[in-house]
């Protein structure tokens, strides 16, 4: 069986979905073909919703056992309830693939269940329950991406695992190894931290947080060792073996960890195989991406691809805006996405949020800079809350002083960084956002006092 669409989409993930979504409100006859029931890819299903609703309930558990009673709240027994909580997290991911669903039909855009693959550079065979072979003037691919492997680490789904696993665990471990010090393994330690487990991080360089600007990440790294992680960092894992209910994992040069269980979250690669790349004469690039320019378009003009199969950080948000981007090109011939201002959030406590440059970044390229920084110490919200851990500092051109860059450590950095976000899409300076009145008293006080900051005038510290 043949059918027409004028776009077919592969993958239904935050880029797809979203990329079908605007398409079809652009007028156009829209296919999305993804493998799994249910809708929004890795990050709804297994990854960032998940997540973050384990993270919001086992700070809220954390809070409640170590952080309420300077507040007056006192418990006479106070219990860890995980079947509950991980219920509530499949509440939470099926109502959002869910939500995904409804806006499909709502957009009439037509779902396809089962794998695609070229045919052809204007045909995709959909591989599932229905064979069905499309065919369309344009195809996106948005098929994301997968944890990357480690050599020697031995994945067996459950005792040693990926963040996939992490987030289904049904007990608490009692000695969790984390192999790398990325967003998704500080995270996901700090779930299972919160609620009882010893915590370990093994990372092979020297630092936290890779690509983060490293003042902040070294601050990260000292609360961190606060809440009780062990880091040990500039290592090589060469392994990581299952037996009975132990693991062992052996580090080049020094003495192996015996542990419960093993995370291993040491980034994510380009999931391309089986597409049929080579039928549509498209050649991946030495990091087994695809390959377009700056309009998403392949080396076949009629084929494009956004989101984690191609370059840039592999971000939900960073792959929803290539996705509308995309879309509006193909229907309209304009579409840009500004990377400058893609933000970046750990989800943490405290959580740390970044845009733009870091402070080497610009060292590196010889930009003349002037940075100011803030706490959140000397912040009245912040001390109301009882966190204050933590400081803003936002890079400005040393000549223009146009915002080059923002870097938050501190409660709410993810909200936080959002006002800093928009100041560089619309090229503001950091005296844009000094004088700009901020709500007292709340925590966005703090990104004001740092703008005052780069000019040397901060009021409050």
């Amino acid at each position: 069986m043949t059918k027409q669409h004028d776009l077919v989409i592969i993958g239904a993930g935050p880029g797809g979905y979203i990329a079908a979504i605007r398409a079809a409100q652009l007028g156009l006859n829209v296919a999305c073909i993804e493998k799994e029931k249910a809708l929004g890819g890795t990050c709804l299903r297994i990854g960032c919703i998940p997540s973050k609703a384990m993270l919001e309930s086992s700070e809220l558990f954390h809070e409640a056992r170590d952080g309420f009673e300077k507040h007056g709240v006192r418990f006479e027994k106070l219990r860890l309830d995980l079947d509950a909580m991980l219920k509530r997290k499949d509440e939470v991911v099926k109502a959002n693939t869910g939500g995904v669903d409804y806006l499909f039909k709502k957009n009439k855009i037509t779902r396809y269940l089962g794998t695609g693959r070229f045919t052809s550079a204007n045909t995709v065979a959909v591989d599932g329950a229905e064979k069905v072979e499309l065919t369309a003037r344009h195809v996106i691919i948005a098929t994301g991406s997968v944890s990357a492997p480690l050599k020697g680490v031995e994945l067996d789904g459950d005792r040693i695992g990926t963040s996939t696993e992490a987030l289904t665990w049904t007990e608490v471990p009692k000695h969790l190894v984390v192999i790398g010090a990325g967003a998704i393994g500080l995270e996901m330690g700090s779930v299972w931290a919160r609620l009882g487990a010893k915590v370990t991080v093994l990372e092979y360089l020297d630092r936290i947080l890779p690509g983060m600007d490293t003042e902040i990440a070294a601050e990260a790294l000292k609360l961190f060792k606060k809440q009780g992680f062990e880091f040990q960092l500039g290592v090589r894992v060469t392994g990581a073996k299952k037996k009975g209910k132990t693991c062992t994992v052996e580090i080049e040069g020094q003495p192996s960890i015996e542990c419960d269980r093993v995370l291993l979250a040491v980034g994510r690669r380009p999931t391309t195989e089986g597409l049929g790349l080579d039928k549509a004469g498209i050649a991946l690039d030495e990091r087994g991406r695809v390959p377009v320019n700056d309009h998403f378009q392949t080396s076949v003009p009629t084929v494009f691809a956004i989101g984690d199969v191609i370059r840039g950080p592999m971000l939900a948000h960073k792959a929803e805006e290539e996705g509308v981007a995309c879309a509006e090109f193909i229907v309209t011939g304009h579409g840009h996405v500004n990377y400058d201002a893609i933000p970046n959030v750990v989800y943490t406590a405290p959580e740390i949020s970044s845009v733009g440059k870091t402070e080497e970044e610009l060292k590196a390229a010889n930009i003349p800079y002037k940075k100011g920084t803030f706490p959140f110490l000397a912040n009245g919200r912040a001390r109301a809350l009882g966190h204050t851990d933590g400081r803003v500092k936002v890079l400005a051109h040393a000549e223009t002083d146009r915002i080059l860059g923002a870097h938050i450590i501190g409660p709410r950095a993810g909200d936080l960084i959002a006002e800093l976000v928009c100041a560089i899409e619309f090229g503001a300076s950091s005296e844009d956002v000094a004088r700009t009145s901020h709500a007292h008293p709340t925590l966005a006080e703090v990104v004001k006092e740092a703008c005052l900051a780069v000019d040397g005038r901060a009021l409050n510290a």
